[in-house]
């Protein structure tokens, strides 16, 4: 009986050595599980709009505080980043409320799209009234010294004259699109007149009767 028992002793003191063995094993097959999904690259992919018209926003800030890394969205809101299961994302933008979002750490696949909407960010501002005038004495002294209207009415007229326009004109450089114009204009005027005389508004009837008009109403008179 004495014997029995001292070798139930032994096999117990036995057992006891191999648990904290299975145990640390267990342990370490456990970290190196979680050390391989901690590290499990996933390309997130998405588009930030609107909470109120869905609208896609420009030029989003999007941040991985977990990685210290980020990117900019286009012009339609599109982003792209590397991140990692777990990775919190801050979304901001001037006009909306800065917001986070957790890749999840579930994920099966190595990429992951999302849509992601910011609230526009209020603020009650004071009102300002402009004034063209730094005080009511200035809009007063002004308003004396001001010049009548017609004086405006007949500078305007004088800068708008064929005279004004002509010498303006005659001092630009040649636009490309006016040349261009200008040659097209020409080749449609030698294909319609292909195979006989030039046209000569010199003996259109038209012409003459429009010019004897505007002769008739004044408008060929200078000012």
């Amino acid at each position: 009986m004495r014997q029995k028992i001292l070798n139930l002793v032994i096999t117990m003191k036995k057992y006891l050595l191999i648990v904290p063995i299975l145990m640390c094993f267990s342990l370490t097959i456990y970290g190196q599980q979680k050390m391989i999904d901690s590290t499990k690259i996933i390309q997130l992919s998405g588009v930030v709009v609107s909470e109120i018209d869905l609208n896609a926003i420009p030029y989003v800030t999007v941040y991985n505080k977990t990685k210290r890394h980020g990117v900019i969205s286009d012009y339609f809101g599109f982003f792209s980043l590397v991140s990692f299961p777990g990775d919190t994302l801050y979304f901001s933008n001037q006009g909306y409320n800065t917001s986070s979002y957790i890749v999840p750490d579930t994920l099966k696949e190595n990429r992951y799209s999302i849509i992601h909407m910011l609230q526009r960010d209020a603020q009650q501002i004071q009102e300002v009234t402009v004034y063209p005038w730094p005080s009511r004495e200035e809009f007063a002294r002004y308003f004396v010294e001001m010049k009548p209207y017609e004086d405006a009415m007949r500078r305007a007229q004088r800068e708008l004259s064929g005279e004004s326009l002509a010498f303006v004109a005659a001092r630009l450089d040649a636009d490309a699109s006016l040349a261009a114009g200008n040659a097209y204009n020409q080749r449609n005027t030698r294909l319609y007149t292909n195979g006989q005389l030039p046209v000569n508004n010199l003996f259109n009837p038209y012409s003459w009767g429009k010019l004897i008009s505007d002769w008739k109403e004044g408008k060929l008179s200078r000012q």
